[in-house]
């Protein structure tokens, strides 16, 4: 190697971690980080902790409305964004209508449990129709959003891939609840639920993160939209002086 190569190698590597770092950010954002995954787990664990404890339905519930509640609260508190949080509310709430109209703790568990099979069909959809459905969530992230899709093929196969990733992970976790809730009980299925939060996301963010790091970077459209705003601007300062050039002229052979 000579001295020549090494500052180039120097800077591929360097621009690859800058990828690499750029990429665990954005999914950091995306999916809401250590806070998102706490708050994903703690109203289902108080649940199945308190009905396992004493089978009451409504203090089950309302333990687990409320610690969701909290949290909101808490980013409102730190001004944080509130997005994930939320998220576990309404997913909590539908969960109580359910469980409250039916008088069965299992139904707690439901809404959750057909809003992750219908995510899954969603990502393998629309990954096969072309437009995989991470790439429709991380693209804003990225700033790049769907530049993807037409300029940047290599980004477009890494999306598909993570797509194909999350779709099937979490049809194989469907796979294992559904039956469980048809055939175990209420503490066994959710103490199943509970273990099966974590690691399939984690699988599936570690995933998007390998496909994503490996593909082209990003196209930034919103620092090209700018570029493209100061290119107009200086070339209509440029025709304005321009035109003033020869109107100058004109006056100055007239006198």
């Amino acid at each position: 190697m000579t001295s020549l190569d090494k500052p180039t190698e120097d800077a591929a590597e360097a621009q690859t971690h800058d990828a690499r770092a750029v990429t665990e950010a954005a999914l950091f954002e995306a999916f809401g980080g250590v806070r998102g995954m706490v708050e994903t787990v703690l109203p289902g664990l108080l649940f199945v902790t308190i009905y396992t404890i004493n089978k009451n339905l409504h203090l089950s519930a309302i333990a687990a409305l409320a610690v969701s509640l909290v949290l909101v609260v808490v980013r409102l508190v730190r001004k944080d964004t509130v997005k994930h949080a939320f998220s576990g509310v309404f997913g909590v709430a539908f969960g109580v209508v359910f469980a409250m109209f039916t008088g069965k703790a299992k139904d707690f568990y439901l809404p959750g449990m057909l809003y992750t099979l219908g995510l899954a069909l969603a990502y393998i959809v629309t990954t096969l129709a072309g437009v995989p459905l991470l790439g429709l969530i991380l693209g804003p992230v990225f700033k790049e959003n769907l530049s993807w899709r037409t300029r940047n093929p290599g980004r477009k196969k890494a999306y598909a891939k993570a797509s194909w990733a999350w779709g099937l992970i979490l049809l194989a976790k469907c796979a294992i609840l559904f039956p469980l809730y048809w055939w175990a009980d209420t503490t066994q299925l959710g103490w199943v639920l509970v273990a099966l939060k974590i690691p399939p996301f984690l699988l599936a963010v570690w995933l998007t993160w390998v496909f994503l790091a490996k593909a082209p970077p990003p196209i930034d459209v919103f620092a090209e939209m700018e570029a493209e705003e100061r290119a107009e601007e200086e070339r209509a300062a440029a025709r304005t002086a321009g035109g003033g050039e020869p109107t100058g002229g004109r006056h100055r052979r007239g006198a």
